[in-house]
């Protein structure tokens, strides 16, 4: 019996020390090389470096410029049409400019300089597939359960 509790104190243990390793909080540079700027590719350019990015709760993403632009967190609407009027929070005006990922779902940044936006100076970053389990979730609910069901076993 104290075999068993012994393995599942060990397999805790293993399981918390995962998820601790896999909570820790990231830094994006938005844009990487590019930076915050009216990208000369297209309206793409921005989406294109979020879908490549994993983004978690706790997560820093740095908006870096130099020259004329600014950042501000919106609401889909504004962020669709471009719109500076109904802003989320305050134009950050200074570079390098932070904002920290609190919450599942997707998060809305533009630039309100002139067109900015209009050009593709925007984008939009998305934490989390609500409703459905993580891997790393899912695997560590799996180790527990297979050492709950081992220490049963063991323990007849």
């Amino acid at each position: 019996m104290a075999g068993g509790f012994g393995l599942i104190g060990c397999l805790v243990v293993v399981v918390a020390a995962v998820l601790v390793s896999g909570a820790s909080a990231e830094t994006h540079m938005v844009g990487d090389d590019l930076q915050w700027k009216v990208p000369p590719g297209g309206p793409i350019a921005y989406s294109v470096w979020a879908d490549k990015q994993d983004f978690q709760i706790g997560d820093t993403l740095i908006f870096n410029w130099t020259g004329n632009h600014d950042v501000v967190k919106v609401s889909k609407s504004v962020f669709d049409n471009c719109t500076t009027t109904n802003v989320v929070g305050t134009v950050q005006s200074t570079s390098p400019a932070n904002f920290t990922l609190d919450a599942n779902g997707t998060h809305y940044f533009i630039c309100t300089v002139s067109n900015h936006c209009y050009f593709g100076q925007k984008v939009a970053v998305t934490i989390g597939d609500t409703g459905a389990a993580t891997p790393l979730a899912a695997t560590a609910f799996s180790v527990v359960l297979f050492a709950l069901a081992f220490s049963l076993f063991t323990s007849m």
